[in-house]
């Protein structure tokens, strides 16, 4: 099977949920089928990027493209610009007729058997009647994500913003979920979400998956007494949130309870807001990108996902899960993932729930020690990126026209 693959970014580096599913993904779609990779190409990728795609895709195919720095006046020109738009503004971003373009002559060659946009982003780009299957690769179910920011929004302007946004993009999303051939989805719910919610009727779920290889403890590691432990993209608005109000709501109830406690934020481009929190609470620590995650899961006493905004699933659940770290989510953090409460992690919503357990694990070794070996037994038994991709390949095939 040709797949060509869109996206809006090279995947080098590999250090965001996105970038480490759709690697994963391809490097075992790879093994058994051609891979031609279309990206959008801003500059903002790793140096060795371009040449490291090739550990990805058998094609790579390149469309320069310029985005506006956050927080600089081109901007905020253009989210001003949006106001009168009838698309959300992280839609419109990424539109690029050179793209669409080449979409059609990528197409056109004859020997492309299926197209996957993955993500909702790149879907502007793809014109309408293509000759081969179209699949919409979703690993979120973008509305609910500005909608769960318009509900946890305090300042009115900001609240009123995001509730446009919201709606623009139910309206986008929903079109383009009925206007391609397939859907595939992340978990069950949002598969569901998608039929039930858009009217979609071609629609299947791939669970997220971990490098199980990679993700493994290593032999002799201690785990840390009182040091708890976030990862991700600080610069995600979920991730952003979810730690400020961890800091704000949870970490003050942890430490009255047990006063040795830390917090460790792992992850790339932190905000000021984030970095602001190491600075005036010595025990937090606010690493920025790090080469590699494993040592700060090996070590941690608890594995923290305070996540109130988001869709889709978490990527660091399993990969925490992997490497025997007890894991805290709410329940938005976990939503997707088929992972058993009070057995695989635990679950608690309210500030003085999640504060509780996570107090339970530090007071109680033992317990958290068999909360993370039988989450590792979960994922290794059950989500390999083998199996995974697997039954994407499989997605991909229900896509195609039948022929007699």
């Amino acid at each position: 099977m040709h797949i060509l693959w869109l996206k809006t970014e090279l995947l080098h580096p590999v250090d965001k949920g996105g970038r480490i599913r759709t690697y994963n993904m391809l490097r075992e779609l790879k093994r058994e089928h051609r891979v031609t990779y279309l990206t959008l190409d801003d500059g903002a990728a790793a140096p060795d990027a371009a040449a490291r795609a090739l550990e990805y895709c058998d094609e790579l195919v390149r469309v320069p493209f310029r985005t506006r720095p956050k927080r600089s006046a081109g901007f905020y020109g253009e989210l001003l610009a949006n106001l009168v738009s009838p698309l959300p503004y992280a839609i419109a971003k990424y539109r690029s007729p050179a793209m669409r373009a080449k979409v059609e002559s990528l197409v056109a060659r004859g020997d492309v058997d299926v197209l996957v946009c993955d993500f909702l982003f790149p879907s502007i780009n793809v014109p309408d009647g293509l000759p081969c299957p179209t699949v919409l690769f979703q690993h979120n179910v973008e509305a609910m994500i500005w909608r769960r920011h318009h509900e946890v929004a305090t300042h009115p302007a900001k609240r009123a913003y995001m509730a446009e946004q919201w709606r623009r993009m139910e309206a986008f999303e929903a079109a383009e979920c009925r206007r391609f051939d397939h859907v595939v989805a992340v978990s069950e719910q949002d598969r569901e979400l998608f039929e039930r919610d858009y009217g979609v009727t071609s629609a299947s779920s791939v669970p997220t998956g971990v490098d199980v290889h990679y993700f493994e403890p290593p032999a002799g590691a201690r785990r840390s007494a009182h040091e708890l432990v976030f990862t991700g993209s600080m610069d995600w608005l979920p991730n952003e949130d979810a730690i400020l109000w961890f800091a704000e709501a949870i970490l003050p109830r942890v430490r009255a309870a047990v006063p040795e406690a830390t917090l460790t934020v792992v992850g790339r481009h932190p905000t000021p807001a984030v970095v602001a929190l190491g600075e005036r609470d010595p025990a937090v620590t606010v690493t920025g990108g790090v080469p590699d995650v494993r040592p700060y899961l090996s070590r941690a006493a608890a594995f923290v996902v305070p996540i109130r905004i988001g869709g889709g699933t978490r990527l660091k659940i399993y990969e925490a899960m992997a490497m025997e770290a007890p894991v805290v989510s709410t329940t938005v953090g976990a939503e997707g993932l088929p992972v058993a409460p009070d057995s695989d992690c635990l679950i608690a919503d309210d500030p003085e729930a999640f504060a509780a357990a996570v107090v339970a694990l530090l007071r109680d070794p033992a317990r958290a020690r068999a909360l993370g070996a039988q989450g590792a037994r979960t994922v290794r038994e059950n989500f390999s990126w083998e199996r995974v991709a697997e039954r994407f390949a499989e997605s991909c095939l229900a896509a195609r026209p039948v022929t007699a």
